[in-house]
């Protein structure tokens, strides 16, 4: 019920939590109760109830609502968790979602896994599993709701932007999770590819020329004209900003495009890896 620690190096996040614990702290004492009464109240050992007041740990939303009720705040402890709610996930990822909203267009190539933006729930949640040295429970499911977090994007009608993947025909038939796993996330890009403002293309592995043999990336083209890369390798996520570099992503990009299939026989692709699977 209570997320992990905070981060101490995330200047954002330690801020917000630390105001929200004064006030929670403030609350607390105006109600006359001590921290074991009021943890036995909302259901926390004093311990978590201490660690969330000196800005240690982070409350989730059920520990708001609770306190809420027992302190007689009227909905102003609970409002707090608007405040949380970004700051619950690690900065990187905070990071590229502003940068996703300021998108008009988000350009993908992976030859390793399906794009975050279209992973399904049990996917993902295999994706970080696999991971080594492995994840804290608390760090997977975490990592895993602020991924599913960040495909909100294509719930926003105004502010929707083109969607482009190009995904390497490796990534339809890694089982990633299990066969039904698997059969899920394929019929998810079924679904996703049909949508108006994505083109989802596939790159057979027939193919004798591919340009993103140097691995996956991400190109975001904002709203004031900017370009940024994304690049994430083993240890490392990188950013790019400088115009020279985004310039070479956006020509590999193009041509990788040129590459693959076309969207609509991309779909006709999936589908047929779908009735085989």
């Amino acid at each position: 019920m209570i997320d992990g620690d905070t981060d101490l190096d995330d200047e954002e996040a330690g801020a917000v939590v630390r105001a929200v614990a004064r006030q929670l702290k403030l609350w607390r004492e105006a109600a006359g109760l001590t921290q074991t009464e009021f943890g036995r109240a909302i259901g926390y050992g004093e311990e978590l109830v201490s660690s969330v007041e000196r800005g240690r740990r982070i409350p989730r939303p059920e520990y708001l609502d609770a306190a809420d009720e027992v302190l007689g705040a009227g909905g102003k402890v609970a409002a707090m968790k608007e405040e949380l709610a970004e700051v619950r996930y690690p900065k990187k990822v905070r990071d590229v979602k502003r940068l996703e909203a300021e998108a008009v267009e988000i350009c993908s190539y992976n030859n390793s896994v399906v794009d975050g933006l279209l992973q399904t729930e049990e996917y993902a949640r295999a994706v970080f599993g696999s991971r080594r040295p492995q994840f804290t429970e608390e760090e997977l499911e975490q990592r895993v709701a602020a991924r599913l977090d960040r495909q909100q994007i294509f719930c926003v009608p105004t502010t929707r932007p083109l969607l482009s993947f190009v995904l390497c025909e490796a990534t339809l038939l890694r089982l990633i999770g299990g066969k039904m796993v698997m059969r899920r996330q394929l019929e998810r890009l079924s679904e996703v590819a049909r949508l108006r403002n994505v083109d989802l293309q596939v790159l057979p592995l027939s193919r004798e020329e591919n340009s993103g043999l140097g691995g996956p990336f991400r190109l975001l083209k904002l709203k004031d004209g900017a370009a940024v890369g994304l690049n994430e390798v083993q240890l490392t996520n990188r950013v790019i900003t400088d115009p020279r570099e985004t310039t070479v992503l956006d020509m590999r990009y193009g041509i990788i495009r040129a590459q693959a299939l076309t969207p609509r026989e991309s779909l006709a692709f999936i589908e047929k890896v779908l009735g085989e699977s």
